[in-house]
């Protein structure tokens, strides 16, 4: 057990769809904007500079016209492997990290993320808000393109 244990939310996919097209769901701008947010919302990338150091935003339209935003900066890359990021989606979730980890398995991809909090209590209050129907419905929605780009 690690000391982030207490204060991370991890959830578990596989993907049926190769590695190397569940990265580039994740890496490119094109594709981002067709399954980042819940289902419905339209996406549009701000800023998406994907190398260590660099920022990224985007901005989720809501329905009632605000805008969702979400951006953090890059910290740590291994291409086809993680993907490390700080992350704000105000007014919501701030000061989080994200951990995207990639791993092939034949021609599936075995994903497994994590938000990891400042405070236990940070993410149980998380927790109770949804977080984990949340990202759920964003990796459905990723899941349903990544079969798009198979065909």
């Amino acid at each position: 057990m690690t000391e982030t244990d207490n204060r991370t939310v991890t959830i578990e996919r596989t993907f049926n769809a190769p590695l190397q097209l569940v990265w580039e769901a994740w890496t490119k701008p094109e594709h981002i904007t067709q399954w980042w947010g819940p289902n419905g919302l339209e996406v549009k990338i701000i800023e998406h500079d994907f190398k260590i150091g660099g920022n990224w935003k985007y901005v989720m339209l809501m329905r009632d016209g605000r805008e969702f935003i979400s951006e953090g900066m890059y910290s740590e890359i291994v291409e086809f492997e993680k993907i490390v990021t700080s992350a704000n989606f105000k007014p919501m979730t701030e000061g989080v990290i994200l951990e995207a980890h990639f791993k092939e398995n034949g021609d599936k991809t075995q994903f497994t993320f994590k938000v990891i909090h400042p405070t236990e209590e940070y993410c149980k209050q998380q927790e109770k808000m949804g977080i984990y129907n949340g990202w759920g419905s964003a990796f459905d929605r990723l899941e349903g393109f990544v079969y798009t780009l198979i065909k």
